[in-house]
Formats: C-alpha cells, structure tokens, sequence
C-alpha cells in the first residue's frame, strides 16, 4: 500500500494476524519480555568493550509548553536556607517529585495494560482488571528486576541526511531495512529496538510544539507484521512510536500502540533522547550496545518514568 492509509479492516487484520497471546501461556503478563532470556543477556553483555554509558531519557520536564500540559511537579522540602531537621540537628536538603508520566513529554515505558482493544489488554485479559487501585494484570511489575538486553538504534534522519523527519512523516519497512544495511546492523530476536526520528534536533531549532496538532514522526502500521517477524521484545523511539496524526479509523487512532502493546505484547519507551545516543553510535561505529531499563516498582502501575542507559 504504500504510504497510504490503512482502514478499519486493514488494521483490524494486522492485529489479528500478529497476536502474540497464549504464546508464553494463558496466565502471562511479560509478553515479548520474555525474548530477553539469560542466554541473551549474557551475549548483550560483549556490547561492553569500552565503558561508556549514555544516557537516553530527556530531563524531567517541569514547565509547562504545549507538548507538556502536565508537567511534573517539583518542589523543596528543606532547602539550603532552612536545612536543619527539626529535632535532629542534622542539615541536609530534600525534595519532593509527581508525574503523570503517560503523554508525548516525559521518558517512560509503557506496561502492557496502559492500552486495550475491545476492551481486552495483552493475552485477553479484560479492562475490568484495572481499577482505581491499579492494574491486576499487565502491570510494569512483570519488569520489576530491570529490562537488560541487546539495543539497536535505527536513525532515520541520518539514513536521508537531514537533521529531523518532519511531523506526521511516516517511517516504512524500506526505511528501516535500508538503515539496518547502512549502519551495519540487523535487528534481531529479543532485541530493543530505538527508532530515531530527529525529535530534539526540531525541537532545538523550532522550539517545542503540539503533537497533536502539529504531529510527529513515526512507524507506518505496515512496520508491524515487520517489528513481529523480527520478534522484538521492546520497541522505543524520541517520540511515541505511532505517527501523529494518524489518519486512521477512530477505533486505531495509535495502531503502533494497540497493535504492538496489546496484540504483540511489547512494552513501548516513549519520548526517549536519542541524539546523544546517536552521537556515541557514530564514535564507536556501531549501532548495538547493551541496554538497561529500570522501571519503578510501583505495584499496579501502568508503566514507570525512566531513565534507559546505553552501554559501549
């Protein structure tokens, strides 16, 4: 099809045919988490050959901008001024911080009953299975010891020669298939998969801008059967991984999100930093690295803030 637009039935069929529920059993919640076995751990581990660590999350964003409606709150306890404890005698500073961590502004995973599709979230479990305590199923608990494993960085604008892809251009398997052959790398089982789009490089020229309104760049839902074939356990990007906007039937509004969460059962990182990744890639010439993704242990929790670290 192209760079067309799929319909209602061509989505539905995508998601159909790229089901991962039942494949690691009725009752699991990890879905492609479990690609990343010990076995692979242990081979992403010979990506460390020189000691640089990269960090991939952006700052904490705390000023709101049209991409940030929500922004997290942080505020002294103690500062400086006034920084003996009551009672105690000893000095020292505090902070507090809240986030709402779902949007298109704050680096965080995506557990997999963040989204569902008639009403169901990954292997069928149903939408009554998160209340207003949090999630009994599909939870970011099933990643509670860390997410560790092989990651490949695919930089798209750098695959064309410009800086940023423009909002609301799709990223086609061709794109992804020519980046692999000319950075030299092949995306594999149980990899974690960061596709570039240039985000922070528009941003650093033009300033932050609405997602919605004006877009992002992202994977055509053509990519998909691609991302199942190629069996990848986590899947990230500096933006949200879906095109905005869309164009899409209603009902797949975010096909990346529905299909790749709740069919594949693949956990998504969200508005990540890639350009300092990219950076390293070029300096070692390599476009695989190790990487660890820590996620809070919030019981219930519909995804975690994070703060993805690349290793070389």
């Amino acid at each position: 099809m192209g760079n067309d637009w799929y319909s209602n039935d061509d989505l539905r069929a995508i998601f159909e045919s790229v089901k991962n529920w039942g494949r690691w059993g009725p009752e699991d919640e990890a879905g492609a988490l479990n690609l990343i076995t010990a076995e692979h751990i242990a081979a992403a581990a010979s990506e460390v050959t020189g000691g640089e660590s990269v960090s991939c999350a952006r700052e904490l964003p705390v000023k709101p901008n049209v991409e940030t409606p929500y922004p997290a709150m942080h505020h002294m306890v103690r500062g400086g001024d006034d920084c003996v404890i009551p009672g105690l005698g000893m000095e020292s500073t505090s902070d507090f911080v809240g986030v709402q961590f779902h949007g298109m502004s704050t680096s965080h995973i995506d557990a997999l009953c963040h989204v569902l599709v008639d009403e169901q979230m990954y292997n069928g479990f149903g939408a009554a299975e998160v209340k207003s305590t949090g999630a009994r199923r599909g939870s970011i608990m099933c990643a509670k010891d860390g997410v560790v494993g092989r990651g490949v960085l695919l930089d798209i604008p750098r695959l064309h020669d410009v800086s940023h892809l423009e909002p609301g251009t799709p990223i086609m398997i061709a794109d992804l298939e020519a980046a692999e052959a000319a950075q030299r790398v092949t995306v594999g089982a149980g990899d974690i998969l960061l596709v570039g789009t240039g985000r922070d490089a528009r941003r650093a020229e033009t300033g932050p801008w609405h997602p919605f309104a004006e877009g992002l760049a992202g994977l055509h839902p053509e990519c998909v059967p691609w991302l199942h074939e190629r069996d990848v356990a986590v899947l990230g990007s500096d933006g949200v991984s879906d095109v905005l906007p869309g164009q899409h039937p209603s009902e797949w509004a975010m096909p990346i999100h529905q299909c790749v969460i709740v069919a594949m059962g693949v956990h998504l990182l969200d508005n990540l930093r890639l350009d300092r990744l990219a950076d390293a890639c070029v300096r070692h010439d390599r476009w695989s690295f190790l990487l660890t993704v820590a996620p809070l242990r919030i019981a219930g929790g519909t995804g975690s803030p994070v703060n993805p670290v690349a290793l070389f």
